[in-house]
């Protein structure tokens, strides 16, 4: 599934990032040699960002 339609960005690839540890959207973008240019994708890279340190959470529990 796309994330970011304007660079072309998929999910898996947006995790991928998170994992090498991007912790915002703008890292995120930089991982993947990219910029922000419409934005919509945004929201959806704060939640995946979000349910990533909720895992992190239960993991630590």
């Amino acid at each position: 599934m796309y994330v970011c339609n304007c660079n072309g960005l998929r999910e898996r690839d947006v995790r991928a990032a998170i994992a090498a540890g991007a912790d915002r959207p703008a890292k995120i973008f930089k991982a993947c040699d990219s910029a922000a240019q419409c934005a919509r994708c945004v929201c959806d890279m704060r939640k995946m960002l979000d349910e990533e340190r909720e895992m992190l959470r239960y993991a630590a529990e």
